[in-house]
Parts: structure tokens; C-alpha cells; sequence
């Protein structure tokens, strides 16, 4: 029989896997994550901000207070050919020098777009200004990364579909830096003792669609696929189940909430169990 957990048995325990809080560009304190886990009636939880594992510690230590199973966890951007590609880095050693060197980088890389993304809308006419914007500081508990409540703060940006649709563009030459290469993500996370999962491989957020995604991936040495995610449909989550099952790949899955931040995802939707994963030794 399997372990029980608050009364259920492993099986029947409802899981959301990629969760944001303040330490990348979600709104939620580590507390406020876990309470948040517990009132969607989650069992199992993993909080995997972007370039950062800064607050995974203090909120695996709320999780263990509130009887929840918690999973380190980080999403580390990547870069193959013109396209940005995210992975997830489950089960981590969240003290491992490699790993927060790579993260260390990555938030570097940001953190300069950030800069050019002012200075060239500066250059283009816009009433910004780079001064300006290195003196400028924000609440991280409104999500979000400092271009983006900068520019909303300036009356400029509506939200973060505003930003991505109209001013981070081609037309006005930005875009994503160039991360290090798949290959070398997952020997990180490995070598930190965690397993690789590709992110919402269905998503149109970075991929190609699932078809053209999964032909890419095709040599890459993932552990496993985000098969469940808030913007796969019914069609893509059983492709990618089917894909896992037939090689032996891991499964997991989340909402990829940001708490207030993207008001489209929300906490522990989909609905999972952690009967429908496949993460041994995680969960």
C-alpha cells in the first residue's frame, strides 16, 4: 500500500509542480505560496522560479510545517537555434556551486536586457530614460521583472500580454538573450543531482508547437516532459503522456501559476494526482 499523507494514500494526492513566488516574477511570499497550496487543497507542491532558488529553502520549511510534500525545484531558460526553450530542474542540491553559478548567469543576462530593452526604446523616442531606470526599484510582491513595472509604472505598458505583443518585439529589435545551450542546462541539473524536465513543451510561449518542439528535442538528453500545464490542451497532454510512456520518461506537471501576476493560471489547475506523475524518489 502506498504511504499515506494526511489521511490519503500517495496516490490520491493532488500535486502542482511549478509554481512562481517573489523570487522570480511571481507575487507570493514563501508563507503566502503555502497558503495558498493549502487552501486549493494540494498535497504536494514545487516551487520553481525562474534563474532563482532563493526562496525554495524557507518555503519547503513552511510546506513541512503545513504537511505538504515539497519538491526543489528551478526553471532555468535555455536557448536552441532563434528560440527560447525552459527547464525544469527537479529534486535539486540547491547549494551545488555549478548550478548557482549557471543561475547566476542567466539572471546577469536578464538583467542587462532589462537595460537594453530602456536604452533602445530611449534611442526610438519613448519617454524613458536609462538613469532614470537604474534608480528605480519596485515591490517584487506585484510580480513581474523591472523593465515591465517600470514601463507600466510610466503609463506606458498596460500588462504583461502588452509588453510581449507590442513593445518586446522584433520591429523594435528585442528579444530573448542567448542562454546557454540545453545540453549544458541538464549536465547541471544533473550534476546537482536533480533530474531535467522540458517545460510546457505544448505552450506557445516559446516552442514551436508541440510537433515542431518535439522534433528539436528529439537528441536532447531530457529525463522527462511537463505533460500537464495550464496551457497544454487534452490532445497535447495525451501525445506527450503517450511520448513519456512508450521511452520511459519521467512525468510531471503544474499550473505554472504566478500568483496574481497571470490571472489565467491558476493554482492546482490542471488538476493532478500524483498517480498521474511519474517522479520516483520525488514523490
Amino acid at each position: 500500500c502506498k504511504k499515506a499523507l494526511g489521511g490519503l494514500t500517495m496516490d490520491l494526492i493532488r500535486a502542482d509542480l511549478h509554481l512562481h513566488s517573489t523570487a522570480s516574477d511571481g507575487t507570493w511570499l514563501p508563507q503566502e505560496l503555502v497558503a495558498a497550496a493549502k487552501q486549493a487543497n494540494l498535497g504536494a507542491i514545487a516551487v520553481t522560479d525562474h534563474e532563482s532558488i532563493a526562496n525554495v529553502a524557507e518555503t519547503e520549511k513552511y510546506a513541512f510545517d503545513a504537511g505538504l510534500k515539497f519538491v526543489r525545484g528551478v526553471e532555468i531558460s535555455t536557448t536552441k537555434g532563434e528560440t527560447s526553450f525552459h527547464v525544469l530542474g527537479y529534486g535539486i542540491n540547491i547549494a551545488d556551486k555549478r548550478l548557482l553559478e549557471l543561475l547566476d548567469h542567466n539572471e546577469h543576462l536578464l538583467a542587462k536586457k532589462d537595460e537594453d530593452s530602456i536604452r533602445i526604446l530611449a534611442e526610438k523616442g519613448w519617454p524613458v530614460s536609462l538613469k532614470e531606470f537604474h534608480g528605480y526599484e519596485y515591490d517584487r510582491c506585484r510580480g513581474g521583472w523591472k523593465a515591465l513595472c517600470y514601463l507600466q509604472d510610466k503609463g506606458l505598458c498596460a500588462d504583461i500580454m502588452d509588453f510581449f505583443n507590442r513593445i518586446f518585439t522584433k520591429e523594435n529589435k528585442l528579444g530573448f538573450p542567448v542562454f546557454p545551450s540545453i545540453a549544458e542546462t541538464i549536465d547541471v541539473i544533473h550534476n546537482a543531482g536533480g533530474v531535467a524536465i522540458l517545460a510546457h513543451a505544448a505552450s506557445e510561449m516559446h516552442g514551436p508547437g508541440l510537433a515542431g518542439t518535439m522534433a528539436e528535442m528529439a537528441l536532447e538528453k531530457f529525463d522527462g516532459f511537463e505533460c500537464y500545464h495550464s496551457k497544454h490542451n487534452e490532445e497535447d497532454t495525451r501525445k506527450l503522456l503517450e511520448h513519456c510512456q512508450n521511452n520511459n520518461l519521467l512525468i510531471s506537471g503544474g499550473s505554472d501559476c504566478h500568483g496574481d501576476f497571470v490571472k489565467s493560471r491558476v493554482i492546482g489547475d490542471p488538476e493532478i494526482f500524483t498517480k498521474n506523475l511519474n517522479l520516483p524518489g520525488l514523490l
